[in-house]
């Protein structure tokens, strides 16, 4: 088991809260178009910084544990990006003007690693009490991951969104944005912009990410240390990798179809690991270097095949996948 002192965990966070002051001076307080150079730039160094704190860490705690780092890594960084999908749809939706999305992924980016830090004390907790849970994550796992593959050809729906509606009812929402502000007063009445509910669909859609992505990185790691960096790692590269991909994620068409395969592979090592430990001990387990291998295969594949359905198919369109079916939009408006 990992043994993480104090000032272990004092140090890391420490770290993660620079940098994600850092994303926050750069996202809100100096609101401007990024363009690509500067995406670039800054994909870099969070993906640097993010290799040299595995190497580190695995010199320091020993390479096991930095293989499962960077096996967790892997597979938040390629969640991630279906997250960024859902993120250009929603502000798509809402016509966010281009010099205040960095704020708007800001505060997705820090709202994301609040409910996975939520999520990983209490999945830690779970697994820690009960072993059965192993059986509980890797089932959701499967579940979600054939729902995804069934409607990988869909968006998801912001109108389907309970939160959106609930907040729409809540508070009055202008039609027109008012600079950077969440709220505004037109005839002396307090309005909602729409920027703040833009953030609310943000925030709903971390909160139905981060139910995956937990189960999926305690796949490979059972070290909650282990969980929160690769999360924390993954998630903030995220503002500068929206604008450095933006144009790309069209183009990678069977990226739910990966993703399904992805969380399918991890539920069914979850599920072997539980038959393992409560059942039956000759059944097979599924270690961290070969999940890391398995992943990254199934990433390169579905990248390349992507580009080139893309290159023979100049017409096809990538889709961010849907955990469940929307009717035609036509039948939508009439019900």
């Amino acid at each position: 088991m990992l043994e993480v002192t104090a000032l272990g965990w004092t140090l890391t966070i420490a770290v993660i809260v620079a940098l994600l002051a850092l994303d926050l001076t750069l996202g809100v307080l100096r609101p401007h178009a990024v363009g690509f150079r500067e995406a670039a730039a800054w994909s870099v160094f969070y993906i640097a910084i993010a290799l040299a704190f595995g190497v580190v860490f695995a010199q320091i705690a020993g390479w096991d544990y930095g293989t499962q780092y960077f096996a967790g890594y892997v597979v938040e960084k390629s969640l991630s990006v279906d997250n960024l999908f859902v993120f250009v749809i929603i502000m798509s939706t809402f016509a966010v003007p281009e010099k205040y999305q960095q704020e708007v992924l800001t505060f997705g980016i820090i709202i994301a690693l609040v409910l996975r830090v939520i999520f990983i004390a209490l999945g830690a907790t779970l697994l820690s009490l009960f072993s059965f849970m192993f059986l509980i994550f890797g089932l959701l796992l499967i579940y979600t991951a054939v729902q995804l593959f069934r409607h990988r050809d869909e968006d998801p729906s912001v109108d389907d969104n309970a939160i959106v509606r609930a907040s729409r009812r809540l508070f009055p929402v202008t039609d027109e944005y008012d600079g950077g502000k969440l709220f505004t007063r037109i005839g002396g009445r307090r309005m909602a912009t729409p920027l703040f509910i833009t953030l609310v669909a943000i925030g709903s859609t971390d909160l139905l990410f981060a139910l995956d992505s937990i189960p999926a990185v305690f796949g490979v790691t059972e070290e909650a240390y282990i969980v929160f960096v690769a999360n924390a790692f993954a998630l903030l590269g995220l503002r500068a990798l929206f604008f450095l991909v933006k144009g790309l994620l069209d183009r990678l068409v069977y990226l739910s179809t990966g993703l399904s395969l992805i969380l399918a592979f991890i539920g069914a090592k979850l599920v072997l690991h539980w038959l393992h430990e409560d059942v039956w001990h000759g059944a097979p387990q599924i270690s961290t270097p070969v999940s890391l291998i398995v992943i990254l295969v199934i990433l390169v594949i579905t990248t390349v095949a992507s580009l080139a359905k893309t290159r023979r198919d100049p017409t096809a369109k990538a889709h961010a996948g849907s955990l469940r079916a929307h009717p035609p939009r036509e039948d939508r408006a009439d019900s």
